[in-house]
């Protein structure tokens, strides 16, 4: 039976067919049809966000940890709809299903210079999977489905609906709506390129597996170390994705690449041959250079993603096809073929050397005041409970972070990945805390990306989202300080930061507040916040001279 709807209402009504229990958004005059509907969608909790950009942080870290679509809904046309753009370039970096969703101006005044007027369509073609204007009320419902499809669909990420005024205000008649089964296969790889694939990896002594965000996004870590215990070969993960293989498995060697540990950055320098599982080898990884991976190396390279294969390094063989499907593959492919002894040398050399690593990290932790990034990351290792998500900004000590805390169950680390991002780490555990209710959300951020988003305090305090966000604050923009005291003779511009006590900043907005001066006490701050069931912050003062140069390559033209 066919139902009377305007343009807002059929929008809702279609979202709620697609079982949305979340609706991050801010409120604008452009959609107003809209956020009457979703005053009546009893099934749809809307979180009202200070910032469109945030808020679509929100909804990307939503669709990470849950594996469905995040959506966002900026209520106005112009400002309110360029707000996202940030977002929804972090986004589709990330390759993370987030259903944007913005007013936009009405059709009749398209085209001269109408208040708040600007081409959205072109604005959010370049940063988004696909991006629609809806031409009319009766086509609503049929493109917020189609948002949904392309998101979701290999390889996800966002998209970007627009809806005119009069789209959403106009009245049409309405069929049932209904979501037909996503329960689509996934590609596997070729029998031939498994067969040859297989033979590669049992004739080899030196092999090392990196587990990508293929592996880390599908939950494939059994798959990815089965492989690697019938290989008997270590197994890496690609920067940002160091969740990808659990903490504690005995072929583990963490993260690799220039931002890697020396150990897991050791294999992949030194392998004869790579195996990339559901990784592009792009440029976290490699700075596509042979200084981050062995030139003489024979690269399987294994992507769902059909361009990415052998985009950045020549490869032996390219499978297209679902990493942790391939990796079950290949585990049934190498069983019997040879005997993998001869691996063993290489193997042992690299868990002693690990497990040496690891007593390092810990023993040579600074422990004196000022607090040093070594002696907090090991406070934090000791602390963070083994459940927890930990998100991570952009900067020098969140970079450092990555890969010197620990993870013990996959989809536990949220980054900006590829597209380097301040501001994303408090407002995505928002959204993952949301998504993943019963886990402890712990963010990690520099003072200046949290004073960038602080404003969501109000959001986390307003929906009681407890998660606990750590502002490790040294003063200052600490990646950009450190390159210009190591290239640019200490002639620094626009580095330092000034902030208010975020501890008691965090009490007036009604969250609960905590300070760490010294290193021993961030372990009963984190301890109380944990315990405290509000949204918390911790206020941590860390060395302002504790400052390292990520990115030593990009000033070598300077002879530093």
């Amino acid at each position: 039976m066919k139902q009377q709807m305007s343009g807002g209402q059929a929008a809702v009504e279609a979202l709620k067919a697609q079982d949305v229990k979340h609706v991050f958004g801010l409120i604008g005059s452009a959609t107003m049809e809209m956020f009457d509907a979703l005053y009546d969608a009893d099934t749809i909790d809307f979180i009202g966000v200070h910032d469109e950009r945030t808020g679509t942080h929100m909804a990307d870290g939503y669709a990470r940890a849950s594996g469905q679509a995040g959506v966002i809904l900026a209520g106005q046309n112009g400002p309110g709809a360029t707000n996202l753009v940030t977002g929804l370039s972090q986004a589709k970096a990330a390759y993370s299903p987030v259903v944007s969703i913005a007013g936009a101006l009405s059709s009749g005044h398209v085209y001269r210079d109408a208040f708040q007027e600007v081409d959205q369509q072109s604005v959010f073609t370049p940063v988004t999977k696909k991006t629609w204007t809806a031409p009319s009320t009766d086509r609503v419902p049929e493109l917020v489905s189609e948002a949904f499809r392309t998101a979701l669909s290999p390889r996800m990420g966002p998209v970007q609906l627009n809806l005119p005024r009069d789209v959403l205000a106009a009245q049409a008649e309405f069929d049932a709506m209904e979501v037909g089964s996503r329960n689509t296969s996934v590609p596997a790889g070729h029998p031939d390129q498994i067969a040859q694939a297989a033979a590669l990896l049992v004739g080899s002594p030196r092999i090392v597996i990196i587990a990508g965000g293929g592996i880390k996004n599908t939950v494939g870590h059994k798959a990815a170390t089965d492989l690697a215990e019938a290989l008997n070969c270590p197994i890496v993960a690609s920067p940002g994705h160091g969740d990808a293989i659990p903490f504690g498995h005995p072929l583990y060697a963490g993260q690799m690449g220039p931002r890697g540990n020396v150990v897991a950055s050791r294999l992949v320098k030194e392998a004869d041959v790579i195996l990339a599982l559901g990784t592009r080898l792009g440029f976290n990884a490699t700075f596509y250079t042979y200084d981050n991976i062995n030139r003489a190396a024979k690269i399987i390279h294994v992507e769902l993603e059909p361009t990415a294969i052998g985009r950045f390094f020549p490869i032996e063989i390219g499978i297209w096809g679902d990493a942790p499907t391939v990796a079950q593959q290949l585990t049934t492919a190498v069983q019997g073929l040879a005997d993998r002894a001869k691996a063993e040398a290489w193997t042992k050399a690299f868990q002693t050397e690990r497990a040496a690593f690891l007593a390092a990290r810990d023993a040579d932790a600074i422990l004196t005041h000022p607090t040093q990034p070594s002696g907090l990351f090991k406070a934090l290792r000791d602390a963070i409970p083994q459940d927890a998500a930990i998100t991570m900004d952009a900067g020098t000590l969140c970079l450092q972070a990555t890969d010197a805390l620990n993870y013990h169950q996959p989809r536990s680390l949220f980054t900006p990945l590829d597209f380097g991002l301040v501001g994303f780490s408090f407002a995505a555990g928002l959204g993952i805390k949301l998504a993943q209710p019963d886990r402890p959300v712990i963010s990690l951020m520099g003072d200046g990306g949290f004073g960038m988003t602080v404003s969501e305090l109000s959001t986390a305090v307003d929906h009681d989202i407890p998660t606990i966000t750590i502002v490790m604050n040294n003063g200052c923009w600490g990646a950009e300080k450190a390159y210009q005291r190591d290239f640019f003779n200490g002639r620094y511009i626009g580095a330092d930061v000034s902030s208010p006590p975020f501890d008691k900043l965090a009490e007036l907005y009604g969250a609960k507040g905590f300070r760490a001066e010294k290193l021993g006490e961030v372990g009963d701050a984190l301890q109380a916040a944990l315990e405290c069931g509000r949204p918390a912050v911790i206020d941590v003062a860390v060395d302002p001279n504790a400052l390292y140069s990520f990115r030593r390559d990009s000033f070598k033209h300077r002879g530093g």
